[in-house]
């Protein structure tokens, strides 16, 4: 059998996310590490992993976006995601996320801490089904949702792509 997005956005009672898509959480570890044993870009205590389900369909995008730790995202079923990350250099780096290395995709592709990062489905007529794994912990306070014009005039170069996945 062949599942669609609705099927897996009422199946794993998925909910919007600020970035688009949408999402659940999965895992939070219920151990901490102590704010004074993680690096200072941290606000507080983090559990030790968290990890999340999120899915993207059609023209939706995950808009760019930056976090504190690295974030590996895991494909599962779906359209293979192209994850377009800006980073710390200003060099733009394309990863694709799916099923098929034929293709140049990967199962598992990272999103480096403090990159800005963004996505999109490949086939639009499809949907994409990831699992997000975030360590340290994800934190909403650790997470920073870009600005079209400041993206853009940090990264004047990457106009096209900020355009498309900014809000």
């Amino acid at each position: 059998m062949e599942y669609t997005a609705e099927y897996y956005i009422e199946k794993l009672n998925l909910q919007k996310h600020p970035e688009g898509g949408a999402f659940s959480e999965i895992y939070r570890a219920d151990e901490h590490i102590k704010k004074e044993d993680l690096p200072e870009r941290f606000g507080g205590d983090r559990a030790f992993s968290t990890s999340i389900y999120f899915l993207l369909q059609g023209a939706e995008i995950s808009a760019f976006h930056k976090i504190k730790s690295d974030e590996i995202w895991h494909f599962y079923a779906g359209s293979a995601v192209i994850l377009y990350i800006i980073d710390e250099k200003g060099k733009l780096v394309i990863k694709k996320n799916g099923s098929d290395p034929e293709k140049g995709e990967s199962f598992q592709v990272t999103a480096p801490k403090g990159c800005w990062f963004g996505a999109e489905v490949e086939n639009k007529n499809s949907f994409a089904l990831v699992g997000c794994t975030v360590s340290p912990g994800f934190d909403f306070t650790d997470f920073e949702l870009a600005e079209r014009d400041a993206l853009l005039q940090e990264f004047p170069q990457h106009k096209e792509i900020i355009e498309r996945l900014t809000k």
